[in-house]
């Protein structure tokens, strides 16, 4: 049987699948459509990360596929309904990175309310903004909003508390009795109520029809002037236009993006143009959708999807 890698993955799990099947280790089949539509043609099995589109064509091209492997846990790039119709089992990587986004929010979360940590080419360039950099914010005490209180929000949550900060979650999935409220020291709000009151929007939903656009002109407009938003969960979730527009205009201290509409950014547009505005350049966190990647996230994700697949193929764990 052939399992086929389209994005990266830990070496000793690709080297653990080697083991019992034939595998075809190609990251960069990711950067070609028609590649990949070919190497699926024989695979049985396909690993991939978000680049790789497992839509219809790709199922249409894949006779033999019986199992989606996601180093991951967006679904957003896989046809669900059609893998179900073909009975092709898909299997994030649930929980397994959890930790690494959650550290990436709790981090984001305090250098951008301390606002201090763009001085490095000042200071080292004998300049001394001391007066201009002393009226950094704690994050104890402060109040963090939580929209979308799964397992990755929930975590955040805890971590927050750890810091003595008030979190208010969004899930319209929980009701207000779930034990997870208690858990986590949390407190359940309505979308509008929780970014009225939050110092820090930590989103935290998949990407759907109705989470579109969810921070758009007009809920941005309802966050706390001076606030700071977080999106590590899917591009399209935010209005990018709207929210550079209230970065430029003063509107919210800061917004640390991980994920964006389009990947990898386009060049030019307006989160580029807030960067060229000096004052707010320090306010503005782009990094390209690693919140869920570190060593020790990529080794668990990495060993649950190998475990995930071959039990998908042979009925037995790797």
């Amino acid at each position: 049987m052939l399992i086929v890698i389209s994005e990266f993955m830990d070496e000793p799990a690709v080297q653990a699948l080697r083991e019992r099947f034939e595998v075809r280790y190609d990251p960069g089949l990711a950067e070609s459509r028609a590649a990949l539509l070919a190497a699926a043609g024989e695979a049985d099995a396909l690993i991939v990360r978000n680049r790789s589109r497992v839509d219809a064509a790709l199922l249409a091209a894949a006779p033999r596929l019986k199992a989606v492997g996601r180093l991951g846990v967006g679904l957003d790039n896989i046809d669900l309904d059609g893998c179900a119709a073909r009975g092709i089992r898909v299997m994030p990587a649930t929980g397994a990175n959890a930790r690494a986004v959650a550290e990436y929010v709790i981090g984001a979360t305090l250098a951008l309310l301390r606002g201090v940590y763009g001085a490095t080419g000042a200071v080292a360039g004998g300049h001394w903004p001391r007066a201009s950099l002393s009226a950094g914010l704690e994050a104890h005490g402060r109040t963090l909003g939580v929209v979308g209180f799964g397992g990755i929000g929930q975590l955040v949550a805890t971590l927050a508390r750890g810091l003595g900060m008030r979190v208010l979650g969004c899930d319209a999935a929980l009701a207000p009795g779930h034990p997870a409220w208690a858990e986590t020291g949390a407190r359940p709000a309505a979308l509008d109520a929780l970014l009225a009151e939050a110092d820090v929007v930590s989103l935290h939903v998949p990407l759907t029809p109705d989470t579109r656009n969810l921070l758009d002109e007009r809920r941005l407009a309802l966050m706390r002037p001076g606030a700071v938003l977080i999106n590590t969960a899917r591009g399209g979730i935010v209005d990018e236009a709207a929210l550079a527009a209230a970065l430029r205009a003063g509107r919210l201290r800061g917004a640390a993006l991980d994920v964006f509409g389009q990947e990898p950014l386009a060049a030019g547009g307006a989160l580029a143009a807030v960067l060229a505005d000096t004052p707010s350049a320090a306010s503005l966190i782009l990094t390209p959708h690693i919140a869920g990647l570190t060593a020790e996230a990529n080794t668990r994700v990495s060993e649950m999807v190998a475990n995930g697949v071959t039990m998908a193929l042979t009925g037995k764990a790797a």
